[in-house]
């Protein structure tokens, strides 16, 4: 009898520590293999969905209307009968809804990739929606203003909630069980935002304001200041274990002084709790040596974070 209580007590050890490997946030970033830029033979497919929306800078008044534009990949074997989890990618500076995954008709090296990562079974399979915060110039011009781009990251969350969760999530299978705000936040859990650069800082302004709408962040070299205790603030109210950041930053980037910084502030804030897994805390951060400002990195980081992303449950 002993030695049986302590196989199933082995067991029962062996089985928690599976389960917290599987949630470990992994120490080394895995570089993408050559290969997976090539074509994939079961390619998932790019949607264009266009959604109603306001004018960012008047949009609590409602009177300039602007119709705008989302990619969205599909995973290979879509079935609409079965709810996905989804990614909102947002793009950074210079750039459009086109940039990450490319166009419907012209594809991107990095949709290749996502490909390949969910048909090898390295990343579950995810709807992902590139959006964009670009305003009334839809062609990018925003994104080329730096003081007018981090404006427009700013009022971004407006849109985000309002306008394109219910026009994506109405029409694709998700979680969301329906598209009113409550049934928005009940799929939370389901429900993750990554940026790189411009696109890190729209991230920490959607955990800022929709944090009841989303459980992942993932901002990635990050290269600006930014009123963090009013970011942090966002999670007032909010259970710690609610959600989780996941920061990316590289040693030879401009951006990595700001991230030391802003994760220096986030060890000693109330709202945080720094641990190698999702179990033990709430954000994590990881350095690459000697990665830049550049696609290289974005694409890393990138890929590394959707394939922890709900591949740990």
């Amino acid at each position: 009898m002993k030695k049986v209580i302590l196989l199933f007590a082995a067991l029962v050890f062996a089985l928690a520590m599976s389960a917290q490997a599987e949630r470990a946030i992994p120490q080394e970033l895995t570089e993408i293999p050559q290969d997976y830029y090539g074509e994939a033979s079961e390619p998932g497919t790019l949607e264009d969905l266009y959604y109603d929306t306001w004018e960012s800078f008047s949009y609590e008044e409602h009177t300039n209307p602007l119709q705008k534009h989302a990619v969205v990949y599909l995973p290979y074997g879509y079935d609409e009968n079965q709810p996905y989890n989804i990614i909102y990618l947002m793009h950074g500076g210079w750039g459009t809804e086109e940039r990450t995954l490319g166009a419907v008709g012209n594809p991107s090296s990095f949709k290749r990739v996502v490909d390949h990562a969910i048909q090898n079974g390295d990343m579950r399979p995810a709807i992902i929606v590139c959006p964009t915060y670009n305003n009334t110039n839809l062609n990018g011009l925003d994104s080329n203003s730096f003081s007018l781009a981090m404006r427009l990251t700013d009022n971004y969350h407006n849109e985000l909630v309002n306008d394109l969760l219910p026009a994506l999530e109405g029409k694709y299978s998700t979680y969301a069980e329906d598209i009113t705000p409550e049934g928005l936040a009940a799929s939370r859990d389901h429900r993750a935002f990554i940026g790189y650069s411009m696109g890190s800082v729209t991230t920490w302004r959607t955990f800022e304001y929709c944090l009841d709408y989303f459980r992942y962040f993932m901002p990635m070299s990050c290269g600006t200041t930014l009123d963090d205790a009013s970011i942090f603030g966002g999670a007032k109210g909010h259970d710690p274990k609610d959600y989780f950041v996941w920061v990316f930053t590289g040693t030879a980037d401009f951006a990595y002084g700001y991230d030391e910084a802003r994760v220096a502030k986030m060890r000693q804030s109330p709202y945080f709790i720094e641990s190698d897994t999702e179990d033990g805390g709430n954000f994590a951060y990881r350095v690459k040596e000697g990665y830049d400002h550049g696609p290289v990195a974005e694409a890393e980081y990138t890929y590394n974070g959707m394939m922890w992303l709900w591949n740990h449950e």
